[in-house]
């Protein structure tokens, strides 16, 4: 929501664009540690518990944010907000993965993550109604009462997941209860194990989760590559979420065509993730995220050559917003669904939360890049910098040894 809500803010405010970055920057940073923290907690606690306390964290300190009334305040709100959010993903990702068979991981997975994008969608649509008529604040009174909401919802109705309770236990009358739940016939004294599943991508046994097992040799080399390709990718995903509005209304287009550009950057990714999941299935990930990404920087290549003004075809720049943003949303959430392949239950949502996490510096750098490029090089260098950002990505997923196979 920031993102849509910097225009409105500076004008309240009196202060110039170059001024938010650093805001930008500091609920990355909360993200980057969070995802790491959040990850290790739902591997060492439990993913229910762990995603459900994230939740009640960042919708406390975003609706906080309505209260706000400078710059200084704002960026220790998005740290801590950042610090809840970095945690809901990693564990969301663990959970949707240990509910399904192996077949359908990627796609579960993947509609999972992609609502992420969905909700920068909504949140670019709902603010071009909320801005004009009640203001910023009243954008994020709402957007903080909404995770509320729902995590009073999965305190009553979310199962933890079952792969990690059977690694507990002391947990696994609850077990027995879920897998009742779930149609299977459990005997009272039934024992239960974590067992390897084959095709699984998962590498060698660990003990407790860390971040130095993901360093082990069966995992390092996957891991670097991993961590590149999320680097690289969020650098992308960032400067679209972050610059496109600011971008569009100072090269002389009105709000709505802002809003409208953010959208499409947003909803095509919903629709290349789905697509992106659905060909993982049947051809393996590695032509298809690598494919996707090599698509996603020719289409910002495009764009460096569109004349972007005040003048120009506000439907043919949305709509080349829609492609790029498209593709480069399909290869971040497959990305997910990649992560919590590669590693075993032990390291899941810790192996899922680190990369994401690491990931996050590619957002923070988007902050500070995204405004150099409009400043120094207008549209054209804006592009190139995401034109380049995911052709490394792509190098990147090319060095991941277990990629996801076809189903079979």
């Amino acid at each position: 929501m920031l993102g849509v809500a910097v225009p409105a803010m500076m004008t309240d405010w009196g202060v110039a664009r170059s001024a938010f970055p650093p805001v930008l920057a500091s609920g990355l940073v909360g993200m980057m540690i969070g995802g790491a923290l959040g990850g290790i907690a739902g591997d060492r606690v439990g993913r229910r518990a762990a995603l459900v306390g994230s939740l009640l964290v960042f919708g406390v300190l975003t609706l906080a944010v309505a209260t706000v009334d400078n710059l200084a305040a704002l960026g220790a709100l998005r740290f801590l907000a950042g610090l809840g959010f970095g945690g809901t993903v990693p564990n969301a990702a663990a959970l949707t993965s240990e509910y399904v068979p192996l077949r359908h991981r990627p796609f579960a997975v993947t509609l999972t993550i992609v609502c992420v994008p969905i909700g920068g969608t909504l949140a670019a649509l709902f603010a071009s109604q909320v801005l004009p008529a009640f203001g910023w604040r009243a954008l994020f009174a709402i957007g903080g009462l909404l995770p509320l909401l729902v995590a009073l919802l999965m305190i009553v109705v979310l199962p933890e997941s079952p792969r990690y309770l059977a690694r507990h236990p002391d947990r696994w009358p609850e077990l027995a209860r879920l897998l009742r739940r779930f149609g299977h016939d459990v005997a009272p004294d039934a024992v239960f194990i974590d067992s390897p599943i084959i095709g699984d991508g998962a590498g060698p046994a660990v003990g407790r989760a860390s971040l130095v097992a993901l360093f082990s040799p069966g995992l390092r080399r996957d891991t670097v590559a991993l961590w590149g390709a999320f680097v690289f990718c969020l650098l992308a995903v960032y400067t679209g979420f972050n610059w496109v509005p600011s971008m569009l209304t100072g090269a002389g287009l009105d709000v709505a065509v802002a809003s409208a550009g953010l959208a499409a950057f947003n909803l095509g990714g919903v629709a290349g993730a789905i697509a992106g999941a659905l060909a993982i299935t049947r051809f393996g990930s590695r032509p298809t995220i690598l494919g996707m990404a090599a698509a996603a920087a020719a289409s910002a290549v495009v764009m460096t050559t569109m004349r972007i003004a005040g003048d120009a075809d506000a439907g043919a720049i949305v709509l080349m917003l829609g492609i790029t943003g498209g593709l480069i949303n399909a290869v971040q959430i497959t990305l997910y669904a990649l992560a919590a392949h590669l590693y075993p239950t032990a390291l899941r949502a810790t192996g899922v939360g680190a990369a994401a996490s690491f990931g996050r510096l590619g957002a923070i750098f988007s902050t500070y890049a995204g405004a150099w490029t409009l400043e120094a090089g207008g549209t054209r260098l804006f592009f190139g910098l995401i034109a380049a950002a995911m052709a490394i990505s792509a190098a990147s997923l090319a060095l991941v040894r277990r990629h996801i196979p076809r189903a079979g």
